[in-house]
């Protein structure tokens, strides 16, 4: 089974996955050992997703987040700007506020007038540290502007820069002082990443590097333009066939019906994992989305969204599972553009 559709432009398409090379080329020479934790971040960043980083402390999530943010220049004039940066992080604690991260109104006496001085969320890549360690009243505020680009203070609405992309952090071991993600809030992250210690000679090449990385190279920094550019390209010209789409939704009834799972997964995580497969595609080199993209994301993409019984088998070999018909019918299929 067959697409017929006339070829993208390649160029364009090139264009868009050399902007994605770039920030992943950019962010490796800070961050060593973790090139599949590096790709994925810049899969979300392209497919308009957030990130949700499970890890420890020490683990480089700083770096990383900041790396990504210093890759990106805001090509535009200096008075269209605003007051968005290119990183900010957020240290969440038990006492943090809604107008600590979201900005707040203020009295200006010189002016006789009110005045909104903007939060840290206003900025392109926002590291969101220990985002279970604030409260429920500061993690809805998150989730306003993950999920709507927007905050809301003293009933205006500002909006956030279009490129706007969270990751967050959680620590999966000390749990003294928490507050767990709801449900709600899990559902807007795109991707959970469990980060784990990196091998020998990675760590090894961290202490020998030290002072190599303080200044990355500026090699890879793309433009704004380019990164909005990048994601229009790719969801214009990177082909979904629709037996995917059929995959997709067969794969979220087997988890509903699946007796180990206590809740399954929403339809806002099919529509999610869509352009999460294309930018995978993308970086790959295609203008197709293949069974090999359905399997490499769908675990980062449900994993986090699915509730299990007691005493059930681990996550990803439950979605393992219930994709396996999936892969099989897709494999017997052809899912690549073809000339007209």
């Amino acid at each position: 089974m067959t697409v017929s559709t006339a070829l993208p432009s390649t160029n364009a398409l090139a264009d868009a996955a050399q902007v994605a090379h770039r920030i992943s080329a950019h962010v490796k020479q800070s961050v060593l050992g973790r090139d599949d934790v590096i790709e994925q971040c810049v899969m979300a960043l392209l497919a308009d997703g957030h990130v949700l980083v499970e890890d420890l402390p020490g683990s480089g999530k700083t770096t990383l987040a900041k790396s990504i943010g210093d890759a990106i220049i805001d090509d535009r004039p200096a008075d269209q700007r605003g007051h968005i940066e290119a990183f900010r992080r957020i240290q969440f604690t038990p006492d943090l506020l809604p107008s600590d991260i979201t900005g707040t109104t203020v009295f200006e006496p010189a002016m006789g007038t009110f005045s909104f001085k903007p939060g840290p969320l206003f900025a392109h890549v926002v590291l969101a540290d220990e985002i279970n360690r604030t409260s429920p009243k500061v993690q809805s505020a998150m989730l306003e502007a993950m999920a709507e680009k927007q905050i809301t203070v003293d009933n205006r609405t500002h909006p956030l820069d279009s490129l706007f992309f969270v990751i967050a952090t959680q620590n999966p071991l000390d749990l003294a002082g928490t507050f767990p993600l709801p449900v709600a809030q899990l559902d807007r992250f795109l991707f959970k990443i469990r980060m784990t210690a990196i091998g020998r000679e990675a760590e090894l090449n961290v202490l020998r590097t030290i002072h190599q990385r303080r200044v990355p190279a500026g090699a890879g920094v793309v433009t704004r333009s380019q990164v909005l550019a990048a994601r229009q390209v790719m969801e214009q010209q990177v082909a979904v066939h629709v037996l995917l789409h059929e995959a997709l939704v067969d794969l979220a009834q087997a988890l509903r019906t699946d007796p180990r799972v206590l809740q399954g997964v929403s339809t806002r995580a099919l529509v999610l994992a869509v352009p999460a497969l294309q930018a995978r595609a993308l970086m790959q080199g295609r203008d197709y989305v293949s069974a090999d993209d359905l399997e490499a994301v769908i675990p980062l993409v449900f994993a986090h969204r699915l509730e299990l019984g007691g005493g059930t088998a681990e996550t990803n070999a439950v979605i393992r599972d219930a994709l396996r018909p999936s892969l099989e019918r897709l494999a017997r299929a052809t899912l690549q553009r073809i000339s007209a």
